[in-house]
């Protein structure tokens, strides 16, 4: 009886410690198959906004060329004023926080944001000045409708 009832525990074990391994890969699997646009839009990892567009071969590998070290920087810029959203979390749960050194962190995040926020705007003159007129108005209907629809859709959580 006692040797079944341990046999029962290891199996009830092993089925248990399986499936969080293999709930954490898929998760894992399934982050790193989305990213979050500058807009606010989960999409697949190797797609990107204006291929919605009706652009020409040239157009579209001119554009990707541009896109994916843009796409690193903003992920690299998210990825400071998240650790930045977090000293400023750190410092408010402090038995007496530090009112100065609060509003410096919101100062310093306020300074990256509007940072990252001009780098995008770059981004999308420089998109613009490659497209035709028609285009054009493709890709700011395309900026539009995303950001608005990306307020409900709501994003991944990132990797830490």
């Amino acid at each position: 009886m006692k040797n079944n009832l341990l046999k029962f525990a290891l199996a009830a074990s092993l089925i248990l410690n399986l499936s969080v391994f293999a709930t954490a890969g898929y998760r894992y699997y399934m982050q790193s198959q989305y990213w979050v646009s500058p807009f606010g839009r989960v999409m697949e990892k190797d797609r990107f906004l204006f291929e919605e567009l009706s652009l020409k071969p040239e157009q579209m590998a001119a554009m990707k060329s541009k896109a994916v070290p843009f796409r690193a920087e903003i992920d690299r810029r998210r990825q400071a004023i998240d650790a930045k959203r977090k000293e400023l979390i750190a410092l408010m749960r402090q038995q007496n926080p530090n009112k100065k050194a609060i509003d410096d962190a919101i100062t310093e995040i306020s300074g990256k944001q509007e940072e990252m926020q001009r780098m995008i705007v770059g981004h999308m003159l420089e998109i613009k000045a490659s497209l035709d007129v028609d285009q054009q108005r493709k890709f700011f209907d395309l900026i539009e409708q995303t950001m608005k629809s990306g307020r409900q859709v709501g994003c991944l959580p990132s990797k830490n």
